[in-house]
């Protein structure tokens, strides 16, 4: 797996937590189920809050 920043992962790992608690709801308003959903979207927000976080592959 690739490495990020400190800040990157510490989103990831909210974001995960949020999941597992079934508060995370993605862009639609929909419950995220998904592990690879939960991560892409802590990567997303850490992105925007200026993390380290290599660009999206599309």
């Amino acid at each position: 797996m690739a490495k990020y920043s400190k800040k990157a992962s510490e989103k990831v790992e909210e974001t995960m937590r949020e999941m597992k608690d079934g508060a995370l709801k993605s862009g639609s308003g929909k419950k995220v189920t998904s592990k690879k959903q939960a991560v892409a979207i802590g990567l997303s927000e850490a992105r925007k809050e200026g993390a380290k976080v290599p660009k999206k592959k599309s």
